[in-house]
C-alpha cells in the first residue's frame, strides 16, 4: 500500500483522537491506575481498528475507481459526454453517471450504461469491480471479445450485453458466476456453440441469445436447471431435431419453463407432444424451421 492512500485515514485518526482525549480528560485522571491502563489499550485498539477500516475503504474505491477509468479510457465515442466529462476524479465514483454503490461498503455495486451510445471495448480490470451485482451495457456499440478476467465478478446477478458487437465464442467463464440470474447476451456477434457449462448455473432464471450467430445443437444440459424459466434461441443457426432438448427424459426435467422461443433456426423433426403438455408454458415460437407439422406418432 502506497503511504499517500495512509495520509488521509491517519490524518483523520489523529483528529479523533484529539477530540475524544479533549472530551474525557477531565474525567480521567480521577481513574486509578490499573482502570488507567485498560482504558487506554481498549482506545489504542479501537483507534488501530478504525484507522485500518478507513485506509481498506480509501484503498477498495479506489480499486473501483481505476477499473472504472480504464473502462473509460477504452472508450472512443462518447456522443452525450456522460462519461468522458462526468467520470473524473475530481469527484466521488459513487456520483459518476451511470454508477451505484453500495451504502455499506460504498463500493460499486451496479454499472448501468445502457441507451448511452457508446463506442469502444472492454478493459480486463473491469473484473476489479468485486463488489458489482449488476451490469447493464444495453444498445451501445461495444465490440472485440469479452475479457476472461469478468469472471471475477462473482456477485453478478445480472448481465446484459444486449445490442452491441461482440463477437467470439461465448466465453465458457460464466460458469464461475455463481450468483447469475439474468444473462442477455441478446443482438451481438457470438458464433459458434453454447458452452454447456452455463447451464450449471444454479441460480439462473432467464438466457437470452437472441439474434447472433451461434451454430451447433442446443445443449442437453439445459434440463439441468431447475431455476430456469425463460430461454430465448432465435434468430441463430441451431441445428439438429428439437427432441434433443424437448424428449421425453429431457423435457419432464425442464417442465417449469415458461417461456421458449427457438424460431428461425435449422431445427428439424417432429415437435414433441409432451411440448403442449407442459402447464407452465405460456409462449412457444418454433416457426421457420424444418419441424414437421404433424404430431409425433410416438408420443410420450
Amino acid at each position: 500500500m502506497s503511504i499517500s492512500l495512509l495520509l488521509f485515514p491517519v490524518s483523520q485518526c489523529t483528529i479523533y483522537f484529539h477530540t475524544f482525549y479533549t472530551s474525557i480528560s477531565a474525567n480521567y485522571m480521577h481513574l486509578h491506575s490499573m482502570e488507567r491502563t485498560w482504558f487506554f489499550m481498549v482506545y489504542c485498539c479501537c483507534i488501530a481498528a478504525s484507522c485500518l477500516t478507513m485506509a481498506a475503504a480509501q484503498t477498495n474505491i479506489s480499486t473501483d475507481q481505476s477499473a472504472l477509468l480504464a473502462l473509460k479510457a477504452h472508450i472512443t465515442s462518447d456522443p452525450h459526454n456522460l462519461i468522458f466529462t462526468n467520470w473524473s476524479t475530481t469527484t466521488s465514483v459513487c456520483n459518476w453517471f451511470g454508477v451505484t454503490c453500495g451504502a455499506r461498503h460504498l463500493r460499486a455495486t451496479a454499472l448501468n450504461l445502457s441507451y448511452f451510445d457508446l463506442e469502444g471495448t472492454i478493459p480486463p480490470q473491469l473484473g476489479n469491480l468485486s463488489f458489482l451485482v449488476y451490469i447493464n451495457l444495453k444498445n451501445n456499440s461495444f465490440h472485440g471479445s469479452l475479457p476472461k478476467e469478468l469472471a471475477r465478478l462473482q456477485r453478478l446477478k445480472f448481465i446484459s450485453f444486449t445490442f452491441n458487437k461482440f463477437i467470439g465464442s461465448i466465453p465458457s467463464w460464466f460458469e464461475f458466476l455463481f450468483n447469475l440470474q439474468i444473462l442477455s447476451l441478446y443482438g451481438n456477434k457470438f458464433s459458434g456453440f453454447i458452452p454447456a457449462a452455463i447451464f450449471n448455473l444454479s441460480a439462473l432464471q432467464v438466457i437470452d441469445l437472441r439474434y447472433n450467430q451461434l451454430s451447433g445443437s442446443i445443449p442437453r444440459e439445459m434440463g439441468n436447471l431447475t431455476t430456469l424459466k425463460e430461454i430465448y434461441l432465435d434468430n441463430n443457426n441451431f441445428i439438429g431435431k428439437l427432441a434433443l432438448m424437448t424428449g421425453c427424459t429431457v423435457l419432464y426435467n425442464i417442465s417449469w419453463i415458461e417461456k421458449l422461443h427457438v424460431q428461425e433456426n435449422a431445427l428439424e423433426g417432429n415437435v414433441p407432444m409432451v411440448v403442449f403438455n407442459m402447464s407452465s408454458l405460456t409462449t412457444l415460437t418454433i416457426y421457420g424451421n424444418y419441424l414437421k407439422d404433424r404430431l409425433p406418432d410416438n408420443m410420450c
